[in-house]
C-alpha cells in the first residue's frame, strides 16, 4: 500500500489515514496522519514526492515568472564581492564570493606596516597577498548541501578549527587545519555542535556535542594532534531544560561555559592559560534569573535580570567572583541585550521603543552616550570586533530602504566612517522607496508596531497588494532589514510589512512575556490586528494580502489561518511548527524539554494541555474556506520536523477539501532550506512568484 493515491499529476495527493490514538489528561485524540513521522517508511517518502510532483505541476505556469525574479536578484547582486576585512592579531580576515560559485571563500591577509584601515578592492577581486583558509565551493563539491558549523582561528593564528555538515541535520564533523602548512590534521571529531573555544596557547580546543534530543549538553577538551578518542569531557549538563555553549573571551583570558534554559542561566569559567583547570561557577543558577558574562580587566561584567525585567549591568571580581556591583541600573522600557568589552570602552546593545541602539561607556568617564542615526526606522548592531585593545568598533547598519552598511566608529573622536554599503546593481535608488511605522490596536488595547516599505507614492486606497511578515516567539525581534529579492515585489507595487507582535522582543521583556506560555494567543491576535489595520488604513485589502512566517512564525501562520481565514488571500508557511502540541507532548523529540519554558508543559499540566490544544494549528482545522496555503519544509530539518507541515497539509485536504494547498519539501536540506546562494535565490523566487500570483500581479 502506498502513502498517496493520485489519478492524474494535477490531482492533489491524498494521504492514507491510519487511526492512531493518544490520551492525555482524560482527552483522547485520533491522529490519522501520525504515520508520516516515520521518515524511513517508503509510504512517507512516496507521499512527500507526490506532493512535490503536484506542487511542480500546479506552479508550472509560474516558471517564467520565477526565472524573471531569479534573474532580477542575480542582476542586482554583485556576485564577485569581498566582505570588509576584520583585524585579529597580525591578519585581516574576510570572505569572498565569486560569480557562478555558490559558497564563500574564507581568507586572510597579513597586516602591513602602518596599515590601520581595512584593505579593499574595487571589484571584489582577491587582495594582494591573500591566503585562502577554506574554500566553501571545494568543500561542497559533490554534495547537494553544505554548511559550516564553526570557523575559529586560534589566538596566534596557526590553527583553524572548522566543522562541516553535508545533510542539513546540523551535526558537524570537526577538523583542525594547520595554517602554516595547509595540512588538515587527522584528529577528526564527528557529530559536534556549533561553537568552539581555543586555549590561550592554541594547544587545546573545546567543543560541544549533543544528546539524542539534539540538545548541546557536553563540553569536550581536545589536544591538537591527538586522536578524538583521547578527548575529555569537561562539563556535562544533565538538566534537560538547559543548553550549553562555549566561547573564548575577546580578551583571550578566559573560556566561558554557558548553561542556559529559556529563563535561567549559569556560567562557568576556565582560565585560558590553564585549559585543564576545573571550571569555576561565577554564580549558581537560580530559577528565573538569566545572566551573561563578559571579561574586562580585573572584573567580569554581568548582564542580568535579577530584579530587573529589562536587564541591568553589574560587575564582580574576576579573581574571586562574588557580589554583583551595579554599573547600569535597570530602566523599564530600555531592554539591555548585550555588553561588549574593549580595553578602554564598553559598548552596550539595547533596544527602546521598538528600535535597536548602541551605548558607549568610556572607562573612567561618567558620561555614557547613545549613538544616533538619521532614519526613523533602522537596525544597528555590532559587527565582527575580535580585537580587545582597540579604539575603533565595527558596526552594521541597515533599514528597509538602506542596504547593509558597515561602519567603523572611532571611540575617541566619535567619528563614524562608512567602509562599505552592500552594492545593489542596476538602477536602484533608495529615494524611490519609503518606509513607515504604523500602530495597530490589539483586542486588549495594546498598540502593536508595524514597519512597512513600499515604492514612493504607493496609493492608500486599498488597491496595493501587501505581504505581512511575522514571528513572535523566543523574544526574537524581527528588526527591519534590507532585501535585494524584495525589490522585485516592491517594484511591482507590493507593500512589505513586518508586524512586531508580542512574543518577540521588539518592545522589551514584558512584550515577550505577554506572548508566551498561557498568553501565547496574544501573538496571533496581534498579527490579525496588524493585518486588519493595514486594510482599514487603506494600505491594502484582504483579497490582496498574503501572510508569511517561518518556524515558530509558521505556527503563527497556521494559527491565524484558523482564527481569521477571511483576513488573507494567501499564506506562506516555511518550516512551520504547526503540530506543536503533539511535538511538545513528546520529550524524546529534539528540543521538546527545553521548549517547556517557552510554551508550557502539556505533558504534566492539564491547563497547558487545554490551552495549547485550543490554538495549535493541526488540532484546530475546520471545514471553512481557508486562504491559499504554501507550506515549505525540509526532510532533514532537526528543529521543526518535516512531518509537521506534511500532516497539516494532509489534514487540510481532508477537512477542507475545496482549498488551494501546496506542500514543497526540500529532500536534501535542513531548517534553513537550500544552502547555496543561487539555490536560496531560486527558493525565494519560487515563494515570491506564488505570492504575486495570489494577488494577481505578474
Amino acid at each position: 500500500m502506498t502513502g498517496v493515491t493520485t489519478e492524474t499529476p494535477a490531482t492533489p495527493p491524498v494521504a492514507k489515514r491510519v487511526p492512531h490514538e493518544r490520551t492525555h489528561h482524560g482527552d483522547t485524540v485520533v491522529d490519522e496522519y501520525a504515520w508520516l513521522a516515520e521518515k524511513d517508511d517508503p509510504d512517507t517518502l512516496a507521499y512527500l514526492k507526490a506532493e512535490n510532483a503536484y506542487t511542480d505541476t500546479v506552479t508550472a505556469p509560474l516558471a517564467g515568472l520565477r526565472d524573471t525574479l531569479f534573474t532580477e536578484t542575480k542582476r542586482r547582486t554583485q556576485e564577485t564581492d569581498l566582505s570588509v576585512p576584520s583585524r585579529k592579531g597580525d591578519y585581516w580576515y574576510y570572505t569572498r564570493t565569486v560569480e557562478g560559485q555558490q559558497y564563500g571563500i574564507y581568507c586572510r591577509r597579513a597586516v602591513r606596516d602602518g596599515e590601520t584601515r581595512p584593505p579593499a578592492t574595487a571589484d571584489g577581486a582577491p587582495l594582494d597577498g591573500e591566503e585562502i583558509l577554506l574554500d566553501g565551493n571545494a568543500l561542497a563539491d559533490g554534495h547537494d548541501f553544505f554548511a559550516l558549523g564553526t570557523f575559529d582561528v586560534n589566538p596566534d593564528g596557526r590553527w583553524l578549527a572548522y566543522s562541516t555538515d553535508f545533510a542539513g541535520s546540523e551535526r558537524f564533523a570537526l577538523r583542525v587545519k594547520d595554517l602554516q602548512t595547509g595540512e588538515v590534521l587527522a584528529d577528526e571529531v564527528p557529530d559536534t555542535f556549533y561553537g568552539t573555544a581555543w586555549s590561550g596557547d592554541g594547544s587545546t580546543l573545546f567543543y560541544l556535542t549533543v544528546d539524542e534530543a539534539w540538545r548541546p549538553y557536553r563540553v569536550w577538551r581536545h589536544t591538537v594532534g591527538t586522536p578524538a578518542s583521547d578527548d575529555v569531557i569537561v562539563y556535562e549538563e544533565r538538566d534537560e531544560r538547559f543548553w550549553v555553549g562555549v566561547e573564548l573571551s575577546r580578551s583571550e583570558k578566559f573560556i566561558f561555559i554557558d548553561a542556559h534554559s529559556k529563563i535561567t542561566s549559569e556560567v562557568r569559567v576556565i582560565p585560558a592559560s590553564n585549559p585543564t583547570g576545573e571550571p569555576a561557577v561565577i554564580a549558581e543558577r537560580r530559577q528565573g534569573v538569566e545572566y551573561s558574562v563578559e571579561h574586562h580587566g580585573h572584573r567580569f561584567l554581568i548582564l542580568h535580570n535579577d530584579g530587573a525585567e529589562d536587564f541591568a549591568l553589574a560587575y564582580t571580581s574576576a579573581d574571586s567572583p562574588g557580589d554583583w556591583v551595579p554599573l547600569i541600573e535597570h530602566s523599564p522600557g530600555t531592554r539591555l541585550e548585550g555588553v561588549d568589552a574593549f580595553a578602554h570602552h564598553l559598548v552596550v546593545s539595547l533596544r527602546r521603543e521598538g528600535l535597536t541602539g548602541l551605548r558607549v561607556i568610556t572607562i573612567g568617564s561618567t558620561d555614557p552616550y547613545d549613538l544616533e542615526f538619521p532614519e526613523p526606522i533602522y537596525t544597528v548592531g555590532l559587527d565582527a570586533n575580535p580585537e580587545y585593545n582597540t579604539g575603533t568598533i565595527r558596526l552594521r547598519y541597515s533599514s528597509l530602504v538602506t542596504p547593509d552598511s558597515v561602519y567603523d566608529y572611532d571611540l575617541t573622536t566619535r567619528e563614524m566612517t562608512l567602509l562599505k554599503q552592500k552594492p545593489v546593481l542596476g538602477d536602484f535608488d533608495p529615494a524611490a522607496y519609503e518606509q513607515h511605522r504604523e500602530w495597530a490596536v490589539a483586542d486588549d488595547g495594546t498598540r502593536v508596531p508595524i514597519s512597512l516599505v513600499c515604492r514612493a507614492g504607493t496609493p492608500r486606497d486599498g488597491s496595493a497588494p501587501c505581504v505581512i511578515y511575522g514571528y513572535g516567539s523566543y523574544e526574537a525581534s524581527m528588526d527591519p532589514w534590507f532585501s535585494v529579492s524584495r525589490l522585485s515585489l516592491l517594484d511591482r507595487g507590493v507593500i512589505f510589512a513586518v508586524a512586531h507582535i508580542r512574543g518577540g522582543g521588539e518592545m522589551g521583556r514584558r512584550w515577550y512575556e505577554n506572548g508566551k506560555m498561557l498568553a501565547k494567543k496574544n501573538t496571533f491576535t496581534d498579527f490579525i490586528a496588524a493585518a486588519r489595520h493595514l486594510v482599514q488604513a487603506g494600505w491594502t485589502s484582504t483579497d490582496k494580502l498574503v501572510a508569511r512566517g517561518g518556524s515558530a512564525g509558521g505556527l503563527l501562520m497556521g494559527a491565524v489561518a484558523n482564527m481569521a481565514p477571511d483576513a488573507f488571500a494567501g499564506i506562506v508557511a516555511q518550516v512551520p511548527f504547526v503540530d506543536a502540541l503533539n511535538t511538545i507532548l513528546d520529550p524524546s523529540l529534539p528540543l521538546t524539554v527545553t521548549e517547556w519554558e517557552e510554551w508550557g508543559n502539556p505533558l504534566d499540566d492539564p491547563d497547558v494541555y487545554a490551552y495549547m490544544k485550543s490554538y495549535t494549528p493541526y488540532e484546530n482545522l475546520a471545514a471553512v474556506d481557508y486562504p491559499a496555503i504554501l507550506a515549505v519544509t525540509s526532510l532533514n530539518d532537526t528543529r521543526v520536523l518535516y512531518h509537521e507541515p506534511a500532516k497539516w497539509v494532509a489534514r487540510l485536504r481532508a477537512v477542507a477539501p475545496g482549498g488551494h494547498y501546496l506542500l514543497k519539501t526540500e529532500m536534501g536540506a535542513g531548517h534553513g532550506g537550500p544552502s547555496g546562494r543561487y539555490d536560496a535565490w531560486k527558493e525565494e523566487a519560487f515563494i515570491n512568484a506564488w505570492t504575486l500570483d495570489r494577488v494577481g500581479v505578474r
